[in-house]
């Protein structure tokens, strides 16, 4: 009430309005609106009035309230999906929005964009090995965990399609995939380089699954978490995969070592062939040079045999003088006279070393006088020895 209202302060002057005409006036105006008849009512004592108008007041309140409840929001990341006496009435988009409150109409908001995880063989790092350990195609069990991680694409199929998709659906398929396909390899392919064709196996396999059974879910990524063999078995398997650690390694030492030998071996190889080759040209042409050479001789020979025959002896034996240190001269009287020509250039050698090192002085005197007596005494010596006469 306004405090210019006419009824303000009506009794005592400037005191506070009269309660009873208030909640009389306020009476009236609902009632009409309730469809009521308008006024105050000839009969009835003010307890059945102040009764009768509470009970509007309160109705009206309680309109109000309800038709409020059906007031709602749709984030842009949600789809808001009615439902009308529990069957699908409409999906709304993002933005407010309004239905007929409950029991008539009620909203699911489904959230498309939140990423779930379902956890396979363990759960808070607990392992679970009813759900883990799986058999492969060579007839070994692995313990195998893993985790899947989906979003939502169709809100209506996943709200009727299924029931308990999150729980049962998702984990019950993820299980049943990865089963299949570790099924259908062998078990050192499923522990070391064969994990990232696992998760993509199985990841394809699920989202055809939940597409036939029409769940509405889009499979994200398969994450594997731990992929090893049974404890009861870990000892013994981590011997054999140093046994197989060490047999690579000595592959590769192997490997390495004939990578160093066999090149060079060719290398050789080849080395020696273009030799032989070449060895093979030479004697070839040398043999070709010879056999020119002879014919050429043979034909000079067949001119002028006898200087032809001069000039051979005189070439041999220049041939094979040229390779000695030693020298016999025949002279006409029929002695013989040897010159050691060897020890004459062994003198001389030592006689021009030991003048070039030495400086001017005594010592250069002294050392030339042995050298020029050396050849008297070796000729007076060969004349002493028997003498050949030619025959």
């Amino acid at each position: 009430m306004a405090p210019n209202d006419p009824q303000w302060g009506r009794r005592g002057g400037d005191g506070p309005p009269d309660l009873d005409e208030l909640f009389n006036r306020l009476r009236d105006k609902f009632g009409g609106m309730l469809g009521g008849k308008g006024g105050r009512p000839s009969s009835g004592g003010p307890s059945a009035k102040r009764f009768g108008g509470g009970v509007g007041l309160i109705v009206a309140i309680l309109v109000l309230v309800w038709l409020g409840s059906g007031f709602y929001i749709v984030n842009p990341s949600q789809r808001g999906v009615v439902l009308r006496f529990g069957k699908l009435a409409e999906t709304k988009m993002e933005g407010p929005r309004w239905h007929l409150p409950y029991p008539i109409e009620s909203v699911e908001l489904v959230n498309l964009s939140q990423v779930r995880t379902v956890e396979v063989g363990y759960r808070d790092k607990n392992r679970v090995l009813k759900e883990s350990l799986m058999l492969t195609d060579d007839e070994n069990i692995i313990d195998m965990q893993f985790a899947v991680q989906y979003t939502l694409k169709d809100p209506v199929a996943y709200l009727f399609n299924n029931r308990d998709t999150d729980q049962d659906a998702v984990k019950q398929i993820a299980e049943s995939g990865i089963r299949e396909v570790v099924g259908k390899n062998k078990m050192d392919f499923a522990l070391y380089e064969g994990r990232e064709q696992i998760a993509a196996s199985v990841k394809s396999l699920m989202q055809e699954i939940l597409d036939r059974y029409g769940t509405g879910i889009n499979v994200s990524q398969v994450t594997m978490q731990q992929v090893q063999p049974p404890e009861q078995v870990q000892a013994s398997f981590d011997d054999a995969v140093k046994a197989g650690q060490d047999r690579e390694r000595q592959k590769n030492e192997g490997q390495a070592y004939a990578n160093d030998v066999v090149p060079k071996a060719r290398g050789t190889a080849s080395r020696l062939m273009q030799e032989a080759e070449g060895y093979k040209q030479r004697v070839i042409a040398n043999a070709e040079g010879e056999a020119s050479r002879f014919r050429q001789v043979v034909a000079e020979y067949k001119r002028a045999p006898g200087v032809m025959r001069d000039r051979l002896y005189l070439d041999a034996m220049q041939q094979i003088m040229t390779q000695s240190t030693k020298v016999i001269v025949d002279q006409k009287s029929g002695s013989l006279l040897y010159l050691p020509l060897d020890k004459i250039m062994q003198l001389s050698g030592s006689v021009t070393s030991g003048a070039a090192d030495a400086t001017p002085g005594s010592e250069s005197v002294t050392s030339a006088p042995p050298a020029i007596d050396m050849l008297p005494r070796s000729r007076d010596a060969f004349r002493t020895r028997d003498r050949e006469s030619r025959p």
